[in-house]
């Protein structure tokens, strides 16, 4: 008989340890399989680049022909948002051109802000050659100004012209962080560059805006790649660890801007590791374009 309740305590005991170490072993095999997943879409994404290029810019030819121009509105803007797809650029060897409409002056920092500029695109691979800042009174660092549309989209057009750019990449409607001067680069584009398809060297560039996500995927850092890879979209740009270092880097060039905040954004932002675009349609001059 005590036989029979030791070898009933020794199986409770059992069944006790299996439904403790359960959900653990659960639990680790699920993000196992996640961060799994994520590795292979990262390793997919590298070998179908080109191929998606090719596909948002209706062409067939090597990554060398792209003639890119991502237009920010501040002196960081470049590193914060749009790291993932600037890097991946330069690996490719495409051409890329940054545009910043303003120095970051709000707070009397412009001279500053523009070397750190300088600093982070060196650290993301785009070369000063390669770098236009604006300085005009009519586009302040401000989030209370209005910006002018037609002298922003006048700044972009005069860069296509220059460039023969093929591909514009900026920001959405929503400006990601829903700062207005990213909004007022949006509303030149949308509103202004997709009524003009006719001027032969803007007739083959594609527009592209940078998607706004809500704040629980903004902040859930690279496990949000699965999501941006499966969600339609028209171009996803993700980075792995080394290109996550090389944004890392960028962003902390920008030492006027490395309050506290800041490094909790490196740390959590989805922006850091991937970027996903929506073509910027094109309409006739009286239509409205959200």
């Amino acid at each position: 008989m005590y036989k029979q309740v030791n070898e009933n305590l020794k199986l409770y005991k059992a069944r006790g340890v299996l439904c403790h170490l359960l959900p653990k072993v659960l639990k680790y095999s699920i993000g196992f399989l996640y961060i799994s997943l994520i590795k292979c879409i990262y390793c997919r994404h590298r070998r179908t680049l080109v191929q998606s290029l090719n596909h948002v810019l209706s062409r067939d030819a090597d990554s060398e022909g792209i003639r890119a121009l991502v237009v920010t509105a501040h002196p960081d803007d470049e590193c914060m948002f749009f790291a993932p797809t600037i890097v991946r650029l330069v690996e490719l060897n495409a051409s890329v051109q940054l545009l910043c409409l303003s120095e970051g002056n709000y707070y009397n920092q412009g001279a500053q802000r523009k070397q750190e500029l300088l600093n982070s695109c060196t650290v993301l691979g785009i070369p000063a050659s390669r770098i236009t800042i604006v300085d005009h009174k009519k586009l302040p660092d401000d989030p209370k100004a209005e910006w002018s549309i037609s002298l922003v989209s006048s700044e972009i057009l005069k860069h296509i012209r220059a460039h023969s750019v093929n591909m514009v990449l900026t920001f959405d409607g929503r400006g990601v962080s829903s700062h207005a001067n990213h909004i007022a680069i949006h509303n030149a584009v949308s509103e202004r560059l997709t009524t003009l398809t006719a001027l032969s060297f803007l007739s083959d560039c594609t527009l592209l805006s940078l998607v706004t996500v809500g704040l629980l995927r903004k902040y859930i850092s690279f496990l949000d790649v699965p999501l941006s890879w499966l969600l339609p979209s028209r171009l996803c740009c993700i980075i792995g660890s080394q290109g996550y270092k090389q944004a890392k880097a960028a962003m902390l060039c920008h030492r006027t801007q490395l309050l506290w905040f800041r490094y909790l954004y490196i740390t959590f932002s989805r922006y850091m590791f991937v970027n996903t675009f929506q073509t910027i349609p094109q309409g006739p001059k009286n239509l409205k374009i959200y």
